[in-house]
């Protein structure tokens, strides 16, 4: 008889621990930004505990479209949260947080500046209470500077940062994104900052505070216009869909009514272009030769592109482009992407199973590790659906529970 192979009858290893298991995050935040930094953590393992008003739920609850009254942008949003709720401003309220703070690693607020010190919950109560926390603060404007208290939201940054006055056509109006970019940025800026500070706790033991500013991660996005403009005197007008730095760029009509998107910030990518759309003798011109030179002479660029895409379909024009080793991508809109299979072959759009709305697909976790993967393990919970399960965990009776419904803390 033939001996097992070890390697094959060995035990299978089991999985590994995601690479954020044993980290605890309080989620106070509403809307998005600082929301969607906990969601990033909890999609590698941390344990986010989502803190709601006992009866003003998270506004993104019941933003955006719903089915049988179940708010779909919290489902993504909500996801890998556990949900609880708790009134700050009470008594009872303040106290469950702190013992909630003494287990925790990380706190997401976005209220306005001196809103938690009015509740007596600033960081010299939080630090006290624990003084590995890391207290991550999410505004408009940042905590201090003239406009620190003023209502802050993803469009006033979008609008402040340059952004706006960089988007849109020349003589049209500055044009704002029609979805929370700027929150999305911060967000992601957020969730930097955090993992940040846990490794430098690390090093020291101590915690410390993340101020996060909307207005700032989106300018950061911009580049180098604040460089340019402190050096040169330089101010980007709007350019609709081209570049000042390269071209032929932008999106353009196909023979089937679709649109593709081209760019050719490479050199050889450039000359690619021209010789498959039949233009090889524009390669020549002196001024082919710098993406600023082929930026200046867009008009004729956009007319050798624009008019051999117009005499092929989408379908051509990829393949083509493909070929020629040039720079295309097909603009896609949400039905496009959920058939894209580049997307399905990297899971981006995943299913999830929950038990308001059965098989549910959302974006998945943002990118892959090969050892120590993230998931997502469930979608957007119920208001206030872990309230016990999460108290009990700190060691409060059914009476304790009960006394604090009474006060209305939770």
């Amino acid at each position: 008889m033939t001996p097992p192979d070890p390697v094959s009858a060995a035990p299978a290893a089991p999985p590994a621990a995601p690479p954020l298991a044993g980290l605890r995050v309080l989620d106070l935040a509403t809307l998005f930004a600082g929301p969607l930094a906990a969601t990033l953590l909890g999609d590698f393992g941390a344990d986010v505990v989502k803190v709601e008003h006992p009866r003003k739920p998270d506004p993104s609850r019941g933003h955006g479209p719903s089915k049988d009254g179940v708010g779909l942008w919290w489902k993504v949003l909500g996801r890998n949260k556990r949900t609880v709720t708790l009134d700050l401003s009470t008594p009872g309220g303040r106290d469950i947080l702190l013992r909630l703070v003494r287990t925790a690693d990380v706190v997401v607020e976005n209220f306005r500046p001196g809103t938690l010190e009015k509740w007596d919950l600033g960081w010299p109560e939080l630090s006290a209470a624990n003084p590995r926390l890391v207290l991550a603060r999410v505004t408009g404007f940042g905590q201090f500077g003239p406009y620190a208290h003023r209502p802050g939201f993803g469009t006033l940054a979008e609008a402040m940062s340059g952004f706006a006055a960089l988007t849109g056509e020349p003589d049209a109006a500055p044009t704002l994104p029609p979805f929370g970019l700027a929150d999305s940025i911060a967000g992601l800026t957020t969730a930097y900052a955090i993992m940040t500070a846990l490794a430098a706790r690390d090093r020291t033991g101590e915690g410390q505070v993340v101020d996060t500013a909307l207005i700032e991660p989106i300018l950061a996005a911009l580049g180098p216009h604040p460089t340019w403009y402190d050096q040169l005197g330089h101010v980007q007008p709007r350019t609709g869909n081209r570049s000042q730095n390269n071209a032929p760029r932008g999106t353009y009509l196909t023979a089937d009514g679709t649109w593709v998107a081209v760019s050719t910030s490479a050199q050889s990518i450039a000359e690619r272009v021209m010789v498959l759309v039949g233009r090889p003798d524009l390669i020549d011109a002196p001024w082919f030769a710098t993406g600023e030179g082929r930026a200046r002479h867009a008009d004729v660029l956009d007319e050798a592109v624009g008019g051999w895409i117009a005499r092929h379909s989408r379908a051509d024009v990829v393949a083509a482009f493909e070929k020629a080793e040039a720079a295309v991508a097909p603009v896609q809109d949400v039905r496009d992407v959920m058939a894209d299979p580049q997307y399905q072959a990297l899971d981006t759009i995943t299913t999830v199973d929950d038990p308001e709305l059965g098989p549910l697909r959302m974006q998945n976790v943002l990118f892959r590790l090969s050892a120590t993967p993230g998931s997502v393990r469930w979608a957007g919970r119920p208001h206030g659906a872990d309230t016990e399960e999460v108290l009990t965990e700190l060691g409060l009776t059914p009476a304790d529970l009960a006394e604090l419904r009474a006060e209305g803390a939770v």
